[in-house]
């Protein structure tokens, strides 16, 4: 039984359990691609850092871009997840619009962040890879522009915000969102969450505004 689940490999014990050469290799991409950058990190160099062979990742990615996918996906999840659960908390639906932003972003932020690995590989090292990134990327977007949208109209409806189509309003948003999550994913220290999130708050509401 033992010997069926554990290998050698340059003298390393190395696990075939399916589930954990998963998670391992997707520890070895949040940090790789965070600390060398996506463009630098090879499929072997991932390999060694998982304590993996070649075969094993093959087996659990089709290539190196949709391990990409997949860390994006964990971290694009937790955060909608998050916000879901906000909406649900006691006093989300009493509290103000501007508190109930705060309070949206607040959750979103925390969870998207939590892993200053994890946040610069979602923001940062998914930008320009390919035309297969940058449309699965979209698709998240058009996600937040549907819920926030939602959020826009909620607000206007009572009375904080000019009446209209808000899509466009929304878009800018969602970008600068993301804009703003890059600069965090880059410089962490420097870009703390508490001011994410009332900078997002605050961008939110602006936007919203009669004449703007």
């Amino acid at each position: 039984m033992v010997d069926a689940m554990v290998d050698r490999w340059d003298g390393v014990r190395v696990t075939r359990d399916p589930v954990r050469c998963r998670e391992q290799l997707m520890s070895a991409g949040r940090t790789l691609f965070a600390v060398y950058g996506y463009a630098r990190t090879s499929v072997e160099d991932l390999c060694a850092a998982a304590h993996v062979e070649l075969r094993d990742f093959y087996r659990e990615f089709e290539s190196r871009e949709a391990l990409l996918v997949d860390l994006y996906d964990e971290v694009a999840t937790g955060g909608m997840q998050a916000v879901e659960r906000e909406l649900s908390a006691e006093g989300i639906e009493a509290c103000s619009t501007e508190e109930r932003f705060h309070r949206l972003f607040d959750a979103y932020v925390r969870v998207v962040t939590r892993d200053s690995r994890a946040a610069r590989v979602a923001f940062v090292e998914v930008l320009g890879v390919s035309r297969a990134m940058d449309e699965h990327l979209a698709m998240w977007r058009s996600v937040w522009v549907e819920f926030l949208t939602g959020e826009a109209e909620r607000a206007v409806e009572r009375g904080r915000g000019a009446k209209g189509d808000l899509t466009v309003v929304v878009q800018v948003l969602t970008h600068s969102v993301d804009e703003l999550l890059a600069h965090h994913g880059r410089r962490p220290r420097q870009v703390p969450r508490d001011w994410l999130t009332s900078e997002l708050t605050r961008m939110s509401l602006a936007m919203m505004r009669p004449g703007t």
